[in-house]
């Protein structure tokens, strides 16, 4: 059986795809948050921004992870096909989860059956992806830590919609970012924990892309996609702020309508004291 590192690099890719499931978990809150404030073209518009960003989130998460993945004996490859399905099917799942918590007229049911879609989801994305791993042997999994790792996955969801349907203050958005980016990396290492792998030694050259050519561009990608995303977010007012915005506006304008109720005589006599030239 092949020696399993987890992380290769030391605490870096721990750190890091931490920080990439904390950074789509707040922009999937903060967008799901202004979903819920909307209404028509604009709610769909920012519940697909939030499944993008969740999903982007949790599948970059993953794979920068896997960038400090090892095993002694036998080199690592991941084919191409999968692993963008991966992120299809990620991205597809959640937004299942966050249009059901978007659009439920009854909210303890949505947030049930988003929940219970959107951890299948990160699961399925998550199992997903080790199907794509190709390597000198055969993978296995322990069952019982496969099952943990879907319970974990299903109660970060669920946990993190009923932050997006209570929590409205950046700050308190904040701090379950960071407890859902805690969740997302606990399900992953372990389902990472629960992996079994027999090498069988063999001089052939492995099907697939190595990580730095094909994983380590595409998660540098969609990490900036979440920054960038993210900036736009912040910079844009919400539906509370535009409305304050549209108040003051017709405040500030002249009111065609307004009744003169200057007494008879007045501008008469101001246009009299007045000098012409």
């Amino acid at each position: 059986m092949g020696h399993l590192d987890h992380a290769t690099f030391g605490w870096l890719t721990p750190a890091l795809s931490y920080a990439m499931a904390c950074i789509g978990a707040a922009l999937g809150l903060r967008c799901t948050v202004r979903a819920l404030d909307a209404t028509g073209r604009s709610r769909r518009n920012w519940l697909l921004t939030a499944a993008s960003a969740i999903g982007t989130g949790i599948w970059t998460m993953h794979f920068v992870a896997m960038l400090g993945f090892g095993v002694t004996g036998t080199d690592i490859r991941y084919d191409v096909p999968l692993t963008i399905l991966s992120l299809v099917v990620a991205m597809a799942v959640v937004g299942v989860g966050v249009f059901a918590v978007g659009y439920g007229r009854d909210r303890v049911r949505s947030l049930l059956i988003g929940g219970l879609t959107t951890g299948i989801g990160v699961a399925s994305m998550h199992y997903m992806g080790m199907a794509a791993l190709r390597l000198h042997g055969q993978v296995r999994y322990d069952p019982l830590l496969v099952g943990l790792s879907v319970l974990i996955a299903v109660v970060a969801a669920t946990a993190a919609l009923w932050a997006a349907l209570n929590i409205h203050a950046p700050a308190a958005v904040a701090v379950a970012s960071l407890v859902m980016g805690a969740a997302v990396s606990s399900m992953h290492y372990t389902g990472m924990f629960a992996v079994r792998v027999e090498v069988v030694p063999s001089g052939a050259a492995l099907p697939g892309a190595t990580v730095m050519q094909f994983i380590f561009p595409l998660a540098v990608g969609l990490g900036s996609y979440l920054f960038i995303t993210s900036a736009f977010v912040a910079l844009s007012p919400t539906a509370r702020e535009r409305a304050a915005y549209a108040s003051a506006g017709r405040l500030t304008e002249p009111d065609d309508r307004a009744v003169d109720v200057a007494p008879p005589g007045f501008r008469t006599a101001e246009a009299a004291r007045t000098p012409t030239t």
